[in-house]
C-alpha cells in the first residue's frame, strides 16, 4: 500500500461526507474521493482501485446494509464502515462481510485517521491469516494426491513407497512441474484406465 493510500468515500449526505473527507485530508490522506452515487457502486470502484473503502450509513435500511456488505465482500480492500444506529446481528453481519472497522454512532473528524489505521491494519491481518489457511489447505490437498498417487504406483508396479515417491518426484523435476500436478496426472490415468486405486 503506498505512503498515502488512495480513499474512497461512499455517503450520499454532503455534510457526513464533508467531516469524513476533513478528518481524512488532516490525517494526511491525499488521494480522497467522494461517491455520492451507489448506482454501479462495483463498477465504480473497480475503476477507481481505491486502497481504502470509507462507507458513511446514516441511518441505513437493512437493504441498503446488505448491499454495503455485498461490497465489502466483493473488493479485497479495507472497509471502514460508520453507521448511527445498529443491533448486535447486524454488527455480526458486517464482521462476516469482512468489514475492517465497523463504527457505530462515532463520526468524528479526528477520530477519523485511528479508525482508517485500524481497518487497514485488520485487513492486513486477516489477509496474512486467510493466506496462511489457503496454504495449509492446498498442502493437505497435495499431500492426499500424493499419497493417492503413490498407492496407485505401488500396486500397479509392484514397487515400494519409496520407490513410487522417487519416480513421482523425479518426473516432476523432468517435466518442470509440481509434484502433485504430477501425482494427479497418475490419479487421472488410472481413473480413465480403470485401475484399482488404493
Amino acid at each position: 500500500m503506498s505512503a498515502s493510500p488512495v480513499v474512497v468515500v461512499i455517503d450520499e449526505n454532503d455534510v457526513r461526507a464533508a467531516i469524513l473527507e476533513d478528518g481524512l485530508r488532516e490525517a494526511g490522506f491525499v488521494g480522497v474521493t467522494r461517491l455520492s452515487d451507489t448506482t454501479n457502486l462495483m463498477r465504480q470502484l473497480v475503476s477507481l482501485d481505491p486502497d481504502v473503502i470509507i462507507i458513511d450509513l446514516e441511518n441505513p435500511s437493512r437493504d441498503v446494509l446488505e448491499q454495503m456488505f455485498q461490497v465489502s465482500r466483493s473488493v479485497s480492500r479495507p472497509v471502514a464502515m460508520f453507521v448511527d444506529q445498529s443491533d448486535s446481528e447486524m454488527t455480526n453481519a458486517a464482521m462476516d462481510a469482512g468489514v475492517s472497522a465497523y463504527v457505530v454512532d462515532g463520526l468524528k473528524k479526528e477520530r477519523v485517521k485511528t479508525i482508517v489505521d485500524t481497518a487497514i491494519s485488520r485487513f492486513n491481518t486477516f489477509s496474512k491469516l486467510r493466506a496462511e489457511l489457503e496454504e495449509a489447505r492446498t498442502e493437505l490437498a497435495d499431500r492426499k494426491v500424493i499419497e493417492r498417487a503413490k498407492g496407485i504406483m505401488m500396486h500397479a508396479r509392484k514397487i515400494s513407497e519409496d520407490e513410487a515417491y522417487t519416480l513421482l518426484r523425479r518426473t516432476a523435476m523432468t517435466q518442470k512441474k509440481r509434484l502433485a500436478d504430477i501425482a494427479q496426472s497418475v490419479i487421472t490415468a488410472s481413473d480413465l484406465l480403470g485401475g484399482t486405486d488404493i
